[in-house]
């Protein structure tokens, strides 16, 4: 079968398309034909090896697992002997990461699990795009964030993979939504839920005196103090997303400048079966939605990746690795 490989650490030229064997499902996986697939923030640092942690997760001096590709979507072929949720010709979707990824391949090997079935209303490429920011975006609000109905919250960076989903969730939760982007994704995130969205080149959320029940930082690019200064008492920011030297602050010195009820910090997602079908009822009733930026075969993972890391992809970026 095809597959994205990479042996050492480094850019995206590292990446090569060649032939391996095609796996064989253990007691609980499946063996999934891949449809599609979805590039995340997630790839890069396992790609690059940066931050350091990433290395802890995926080889010290060299990557532990040659194939990248967390989010799936396609047909089940085969099961293990294990397996009692699915069959063949089930279609699923899923965050694989848990399992060593391998998801820029013709077919990959998945714990059942990881897997859920797909949305019936989307195809595979919308079905892709769903899990790691979908389940990012609704862990962050819900769990973390603890939202509400009524209270106001901002998504900071609501163009991308994790924010398109975030203001769509936080509107159903029923909060008052804030939206911070640029000015040519303004309409879009009103268009997904947000009540108000800012041009951050035009104003400054921090500086206007606004104060907010709950913060989400889908890309965490401003200091601390500033998230600190936009909170209302007993507020929330949580991070899902940002630069190495902001999710170290976010880890180390979110507890520190906590004060007066309010609380900083950053978080990572669990993949789970349960929220993927919470979020797949919320898709089939036509609640939540992905939005797709770009899509690329699977010959264009390194580009797709190049793409991504830029920071200005709205919404989601998807590999097409068959028909569908």
């Amino acid at each position: 079968m095809k597959a994205i490989v990479y042996a050492r650490y480094g850019p995206p030229d590292v990446l090569r398309m060649t032939e391996v064997e095609k796996p064989v499902p253990r007691g609980n996986e499946v063996l999934v034909k891949v449809e599609a697939a979805s590039v995340n923030a997630f790839d890069w640092h396992m790609l690059r090896g940066k931050p350091f942690v990433a290395r802890l997760a995926g080889g010290l001096f060299r990557p532990r697992h040659a194939i990248l590709g967390e989010d799936v979507a396609g047909k089940v072929e085969a099961v293990g002997r294990g397996v009692t949720r699915f069959k063949p010709g089930d279609e699923v979707f899923g965050d694989i990461a848990a399992g060593g990824s391998g998801g820029f391949a013709e077919y990959v090997c998945a714990r059942q699990d990881l897997l859920a079935p797909k949305p019936a209303n989307l195809a595979f490429a919308e079905a892709a795009a769903v899990p790691m920011a979908a389940v990012t975006a609704l862990q962050a609000l819900r769990d973390k964030g603890k939202i509400q109905k009524g209270k106001r919250v901002l998504i900071n960076g609501a163009a991308g993979g994790v924010g398109t989903f975030a203001v769509q969730l936080a509107r159903y939760f029923g909060a008052e939504v804030t939206a911070v982007c640029s000015a040519r994704n303004l309409e879009q995130a009103r268009s997904l839920g947000a009540g108000r969205a800012i041009d951050y080149a035009q104003e400054d959320f921090a500086g206007q005196g606004e104060r907010y029940d709950l913060i989400l930082g889908a890309n965490g690019d401003r200091p601390l103090a500033d998230y600190l200064r936009a909170l209302a008492p007993g507020g929330r920011y949580i991070m899902t997303g940002g630069s190495n030297r902001q999710i170290f602050q976010a880890l180390l010195l979110g507890p520190w400048l906590s004060r007066g009820g309010r609380k900083l910090g950053a978080m990572t997602a669990r993949a789970n079966r349960e929220d993927l079908l919470f979020l797949t009822g919320l898709i089939e009733a036509g609640r939540l939605k992905p939005v797709i930026d770009r899509r690329y075969p699977l010959a264009g993972v390194a580009d797709a990746i190049r793409y991504l890391e830029e920071g200005h992809a709205r919404g989601k970026v998807v590999i097409t690795v068959a028909a569908g």
